[in-house]
């Protein structure tokens, strides 16, 4: 990050409230709850129809617009677009294919080969439409073909992290080529269960698609919660890389019984889990602070996940907490008043005349 646009925000990813019922039924309806409840943007999943029609979106500058009309008339903007579904079928290594056909289409399931084409199309749709509607950055996870070897017993036989990150780049750098030619920052959110989980991996990932300058990341402090890791020394080192950000609260609450692998239990009783913002660790004042110093210029997103409150009470509190926390940078330095320019006085000073 180089530059010093301001953040922006309150946004809110839409994806964990849509549903058959309003006021989460369609776009108009979510979008309308969401800017009454003080949210500016919306960050919208593509697989969802009551959302978005994607390859209509590729395709169709008049239904963007149309999109972007139906956002604005609620006083909210659309902020990104995501396909994590869609992401996570890229790569899918054969132990998950069952799980994961549910993210394909019907036709599509039982044929791993068919549903990663597809998978790989549908990014280059989201790309296309990203485009049209004025976005920068696009949101999406990587997949994993070495997530079932995360712990390294048994042994893993020499080579198989280096195949699988080498396989990662061969099947991604086409998918960033075409974000490229439209312009858009891919950002991948680090997120167990993918290989791109962590900074150690994203590195690895980054070698492998030759340092792409469209590789970026979605910073989710929530998910370095639950892997007890530096979120605030995080960014220090990759923000450069950084392009959009998942405002999610998370606690890790280790017990004599269960750490960080959570014991196979439920999210309520997981020692790590999410929680609403404010509920959870997370220090967003250092957060926001860090992000504002490295001049991060896209949008702050709630993503609720909690396993405790109601959604709605989640987003109710969400957006006045985003509001609280986005720091408006200063346009001159305080102490400009007692400064001054002399270029014979500062030669002076330092005793070289």
């Amino acid at each position: 990050m180089t530059s010093h646009a301001a953040m922006r925000g309150p946004a809110v990813f839409l994806a964990q409230f849509m549903g058959d019922d309003a006021p989460f039924d369609t776009l108009s309806n979510a979008a309308r709850w969401m800017g009454d409840a003080g949210y500016a943007g919306v960050q919208i999943p593509t697989w969802d129809a009551r959302c978005i029609d994607l390859a209509l979106a590729a395709d169709s500058q008049d239904y963007c617009d149309e999109l972007i009309g139906t956002c604005r008339e609620a006083s909210v903007e659309i902020a990104e677009l995501s396909t994590h579904l869609q992401g996570q079928l890229v790569a899918v290594h054969p132990a998950y294919d069952t799980m994961f056909d549910g993210f394909a289409p019907p036709e599509l399931r039982g044929k791993p080969v068919e549903r990663q084409q597809w998978a790989a199309a549908q990014l280059a749709l989201a790309a296309r439409a990203s485009r049209r509607m004025g976005l920068s950055a696009h949101a999406t996870f990587s997949g994993a073909l070495a997530w079932p070897f995360i712990y390294p017993w048994p042994q893993r036989p020499a080579g198989l992290v280096e195949e699988a990150f080498a396989e990662l780049g061969r099947r991604w750098t086409p998918i960033l080529n075409v974000f490229d030619e439209e312009g858009i920052d891919l950002c991948f959110e680090l997120h167990p269960g993918e290989d791109l989980h962590d900074g150690a991996t994203f590195e690895r990932f980054l070698a492998a698609v030759g340092c792409h300058r469209r590789a970026c990341i979605l910073y989710d402090p929530s998910h370095f919660v639950l892997q007890a890791m530096d979120y605030l020394a995080f960014i220090d080192i990759y923000h450069d890389r950084i392009r959009m950000f998942h405002v999610k609260d998370a606690e890790l609450n280790p017990t004599g019984r269960s750490g960080v692998y959570g014991g196979y239990q439920d999210w309520v009783d997981r020692p790590g889990r999410f929680r609403s913002l404010g509920d959870g660790q997370v220090d967003f004042g250092a957060i926001f602070s860090r992000l504002t110093q490295y001049g991060y210029g896209g949008w702050a997103v709630l993503e609720w996940e909690c396993c405790l409150k109601h959604p709605e009470d989640g987003a109710r509190e969400g957006a006045p907490f985003i509001a609280a926390h986005m720091i408006r940078r200063p346009e001159r330095a305080f102490d400009d008043f007692a400064g001054g320019s002399d270029p014979a006085a500062n030669r002076g000073l330092l005793g070289l005349d």
